[in-house]
This record gives structure tokens, sequence and C-alpha cells, in this order.
């Protein structure tokens, strides 16, 4: 008998259809899977028998059995298509048919005894399961929650194959999965770090209010132990609180990499990641055989967290230049190109030389001037022009390090930013920027407007300090925040005086 079923492939955060077709004839014995499936596939045949033998059915061991994976001309991966096979392989030989089966979506990766193990990229594949008009999906149990944040589909938890096989004989019923009530879960969202805990460094915090608010990328330039690390955990605390639209768009990131937690369906949180410096590129800008995303797209619109900048690999921090100029990462294959979301803020630390004190008033600098330079020039020019904010962090002294009295908290400062979050979204609700960091050179010229002292202020800037054009534009970017940050409609002079002190200044 001939049975067709259906699931999906992931390919980048898209989908895919595949149909699985099953044909089972009383031919020479056989078990043949095609289409262009991986390794993984290939090992489902084992998967399968065992299935059958430990959930007690006859296996067709005296039939030909072929399964088809459609289109035949594209790659498939992973251990995803397990159930729909092993549902199409019932069905057939047992001359089964399914209620509405042209309406239902299979996926999920068996274990020997019959039970479904998580399965990656479950959340993605609800949603195309949803725009495609299926009105139920098969999963999981443990994946069960993430695909029920979909309200256009129904959601069947499955546990194991044996409860799945009294369902189609109608013996067992399998009930939908409930709908979450998304907005309940995003309360009691805690930070393990407050700015309230960050003693002294009223000038670098002010930094980060003004990169939160614009979404504008930081350098964090100090000695050890000046506190940069912990100025750089604090930022996602003021942070303005994710939208339900961006908490999916990160959720389908997360699942399709396997970071999801099992007990924690929907990202709620901005993200924060922080890659070691021995980091490849593929594990920061993403990539692989069939790509996944990297870090840069894990940390989309939050934090990415580069500690001792220097010390990355120069070839691997290149690899930043475009997706801090576009939001998004392009990977080429030769199976296709995919593109992922890399719309985050980047916070970067540094010491000033190798030993770290050259800008230390009480410790002594030992590196010699060859040194230092070779440190420096470890960041090439190109991509410190990208960094919006450039920040000495310096030695706090003890009186405020023994100083009792906490500074302001972050739900005190993420109000701030949020009021300015807000007048952005008013100014660009006709288009898909979200904060004025994301301006072009059209939005800029059209909402940067500067009146005659502020232009004389910027032009002897420029020429006093050599920036480039894409400096400029950013000082407009950062002045545009800060005037949104004093609510004020018209960029002013002290908004511009402010933004040029956070370039680098020229020796």
């Amino acid at each position: 008998m001939f049975i067709k079923l259906f699931s999906a492939s992931v390919l980048g955060l898209e989908c895919e259809p595949i149909e699985i077709e099953v044909d089972i004839a009383g031919s020479w014995p056989g078990f043949q899977i095609i289409g262009l499936p991986d390794a993984a596939i290939q090992e489902a045949k084992e998967r399968i028998r065992t299935v059958w033998k430990n959930t007690g059915l006859k296996f067709p061991n005296n039939h030909r059995v072929v399964i088809n994976l459609a289109p035949a001309d594209v790659r498939k991966e992973g251990a995803a298509y397990d159930l729909p096979m092993a549902v199409g392989m019932y069905l057939a030989q047992n001359k089964k048919n399914f209620n509405d089966l042209e309406k239902c979506l299979f996926v999920g990766e068996l274990a020997l005894d019959g039970s479904l193990r998580h399965t990656n990229g479950i959340l993605p594949i609800a949603i195309f399961a949803a725009k495609q008009g299926f009105n139920k999906i098969f999963v999981p149990l443990e994946n069960a929650h993430e695909a029920a944040l979909i309200n256009q589909v129904e959601v069947i938890p499955v546990k194991d194959f044996s409860k799945l096989i009294e369902h189609i004989n109608l013996r067992q019923n399998i009930n939908p999965m409930k709908k979450p009530d998304i907005k309940n879960l995003f309360k009691n969202i805690t930070y393990d770090s407050d700015m309230e805990m960050v003693k002294g460094q009223e000038y670098a915090k002010r930094a980060l209010e003004i990169a939160a608010s614009g979404g504008h990328n930081v350098l964090l330039n100090g000695p050890p132990g000046s506190g940069k690390t912990l100025l750089a955990r604090t930022l996602p605390s003021i942070l303005p609180k994710m939208t339900v639209d961006e908490a999916i768009e990160i959720t389908k990131i997360y699942s399709i990499s396997g970071c999801l937690p099992n007990n924690k369906p929907l990202v709620t949180e901005r993200p924060f990641r922080s890659p070691h410096h021995s980091a490849s590129g593929v594990s920061l800008v993403g990539g692989g055989k069939f790509p996944k995303p990297g870090e840069i797209s894990m940390a989309h619109r939050g934090v990415l967290f580069l500690d001792e900048f220097p010390e990355f690999p120069r070839m691997v921090l290149e690899n930043l230049r475009q997706p801090l100029e576009d939001g998004i990462i392009t990977i080429s294959r030769a199976q296709g190109t995919v593109t992922f979301p890399a719309r985050f803020t980047l916070v970067a630390s540094q010491n000033p030389c190798p030993c770290g004190f050259l800008s230390d008033p009480e410790k002594r600098c030992v590196c010699s001037q060859a040194q230092i330079l070779n440190y420096q020039k470890k960041i090439s020019g190109p991509l410190l022009d990208r960094i919006d904010l450039h920040v000495e962090v310096p030695r706090i002294n003890f009186e405020k390090l023994n100083n009792s009295e906490t500074g302001e908290k972050s739900k005190i400062i993420r109000k701030r930013v949020e009021k300015a979050r807000l007048i952005q979204n008013k100014r660009f609700e006709k288009s898909n920027i979200v904060t004025n960091s994301e301006m072009k050179n059209r939005e800029i010229k059209k909402f940067c407007s500067l009146d005659d002292s502020s232009i004389d202020l910027l032009k002897n800037a420029v020429q006093k300090m050599q920036l480039s054009a894409r400096s400029y534009f950013r000082i407009l970017k950062i002045s545009r925040t800060i005037a949104d940050l004093d609510e004020e409609k018209e960029i002013k002079v002290q908004h511009i005086a402010e933004a040029l002190q956070y370039r680098p200044k020229v020796d």
C-alpha cells in the first residue's frame, strides 16, 4: 500500500515542505530510504526496526519497503523524520486510513524503546505548519510547549510511538497541548546583575544608557579590575523588555541551535552572549555544512560581549564588519545560501596595553612602545570605526569602593530607555527600523537636521579629530539618541558635544 505524509525541513530560519512517501509491496524483501538522506536518516532503518520489536509490532520482513523523501533534489539531515517514516510504514503495512492525513504534519526523533526525543527546530516548523494551512502537528512531548506558542495550529504531544498507534486506532485519544498565555511568560523576569552594583563609573553608565536607548555599539577601555565586565553584564538589565514578536524571533534561533531549555518554551529575556576569545569564525558568525546560527545570531536583539577584545584572532573579528552594518549575516555554501538575523548590541572590552596599566595613574606600565603598538594594532581601524561609543573605564578609588550607598537601579534607568525607544518607535513606525543605530543615510537626513551652531561644532570636530564619513554619520545617530533621552525634537549643540566625547582621541 502507498501512503504519503508531510514533514518539514529547516533551512536557516525558514522551512520547506517534505513529503514522506511510503510504499510497501509484496516483492523481494528490503528496506530502502531515498531522496538524498544523510547518515542520520539512513540509520533510521535500524531505529524503526528496533521500535517495531520493542512495541510488539510485526515488521514487514517479507516485503519491500521504500521510503522517498521528496523533493528528491533537496538534501535532508537529522533524525526528525523518524516519526513520519514510522507512522507511514504502520499505515501502509496495516492498510489504514488516517483522518485528515493531508492536514497533519509529523516531526520527531525515535528512541529505541519507542519514546520520542527532544528535537531541534520545532518552533519554526510549527510556524511553517500554521502558514501552510496544516490543522495539526504531531511533535515529541518535550517540544509540545514550544510548538503550542503558535495559536493557529493544534499541537498533539506524542510521548511514545505506542501511544500514537493507540491514537491512530481510536483506542486512546491524545489530547492536544493547551495553549499558554504568552503574556504570563514575561512576568517575574530577573537579572543576575544590576546597575546599582556598579560603584562609581558614572561616565560609563551614561554611555551604556545611550547604547541601550539607541542600540549603539560600545568599546570599554581600561585597566584590569576597573569593572568593565560587570558593566557589560548589567546592560541587559536596562534594555527594554522584549515584545512578543521579538521573543518568538529569538526563540526560533535558539530552537534551531538546540539551546532552548526544556522547561522554558519562550526566551523572554534579552540574550547575553559572551564567547571566549578562542572562538572560531564559524562559531561566531555561524556556518557548517548545513548552516546553523552563530553567536552573533544568538545575540540577536540582545548583547554580544567580547571580553579581551584584542585577544580574538584578527580574521575572526573581521567577520563582524558586515553584521555590524547590516544587522544580518549571509552564509553561502554549495547547498545554498541562508541568512540569519544579527541585530545585536556589541559590547567589547580591552586593556590599553598587554600589561593593562598604560592608562592607570597609580600603577606604572611595563610594556615597551613596540608592544603597545602591536597590541593596539590587533583591532583594525575599519572595525573600530564601526563602534559608536568609545568609553574609558578608570580605576575606582577606595572611597567609592567602600561607600555603602548604592547607585541608581537598573529599573529606573530602564524607564528612561523605554521612553527613548517609544519615541523611536513612533519615528520609524512606517519602516522596518527599530532603533536610531539602524538608520541609513535617508533617515539620517530626515530625522537628524542641525542648526547652524551645531553644524559649526561638528565641522570643527571632523577636521580636528580626523573623522571618517562613517564616524560623522555615527555621531549624528548618537546625537539623535541623546536628544531622545532628553525628549527633544531637535538635535542641539549639547547633544553633539556629548556624542563627540565618545569618539576615540587622536594622538
